[in-house]
């Protein structure tokens, strides 16, 4: 991806969540940051470009529902989900991609505080594109050496991390390019998903190999969301944790 083509006039905060491996929680992550960041008092727009999935639009059009249902004013973002043709397969096609996704950022930028866009679990244009685009970008990651492995390698009978992955190598080219054409660094986060309220083995090894990641690919390491079967039943009335429950 040529790095002209993620020039653009910033004005609004772009926060990218990422990851090529399906099933780290991307869109209950950036939803719950849209309605944070909404009840903050930012103006925010939501883009998703999971153009299969479609899960983060489901959940806020789940939510738009929901409010109506309930007559309350639930806050609800500015949201776009590019077409389905945007399944681009040739070069002149993904030049259009590209040019849609970011006419639509450029466009937001002038009108909206924060941009929250959601990708897809898996490697392509448009996701390289959104990760060179990105101010904050946020890595979901479950908690356990099968999601860790798209970010680097361990050693079997250490867990010393040996080397990183494709992932994080197709982070450091987005990062980059971004830095190529303003001077901007991008503030990558690896946010710990699924995280036992216990003290595991497991746990203490996968955060050892991250921190020690952290130090190779600069990136911060936070905690994000427990495993809890409350976030699940979220998702139908579009909901979040840091909604009012008591009064819906």
């Amino acid at each position: 991806m040529p790095a002209e083509q993620a020039t653009r006039a910033q004005s609004a905060r772009v926060i990218v969540v990422g990851n090529e491996k399906g099933g780290s929680g991307k869109s209950t992550v950036a939803m719950h940051i849209a309605i944070a960041l909404l009840k903050s008092g930012q103006r925010v727009a939501t883009i998703d470009l999971d153009i299969r999935q479609k899960s983060f639009t489901r959940y806020i059009e789940n939510r738009r529902v929901w409010a109506e249902h309930v007559a309350r004013d639930l806050g609800i973002p500015d949201h776009f989900c590019l077409d389905e043709k945007v399944g681009y397969l040739t070069a002149e096609d993904e030049v259009a991609g590209c040019k849609a996704l970011t006419d639509t950022v450029d466009a937001l930028a002038h009108t909206h505080s924060v941009i929250v866009i959601d990708t897809p679990g898996y490697d392509d244009y448009l996701m390289q594109l959104a990760h060179s685009m990105a101010d904050t970008l946020i890595t979901p990651l479950n908690d356990s050496f099968v999601d860790f492995d798209v970010l680097g390698t361990v050693d079997p009978e250490t867990f010393g991390v040996t080397g990183t992955s494709h992932y994080s190598h197709m982070v450091e080219e987005a990062r980059r390019q971004r830095h190529v054409i303003d001077q901007v660094t991008t503030d990558w986060v690896v946010l710990r998903n699924r995280l036992s309220t216990l003290g595991s083995r497991n746990k203490r090894l996968v955060g050892e190999g991250l921190q020690e990641l952290s130090q190779r690919l600069n990136f911060r390491c936070i905690e994000g969301l427990a495993e809890r079967v409350i976030f699940r039943e979220f998702y139908p009335r579009g909901l979040t944790a840091v909604d009012d429950l008591d009064e819906i």
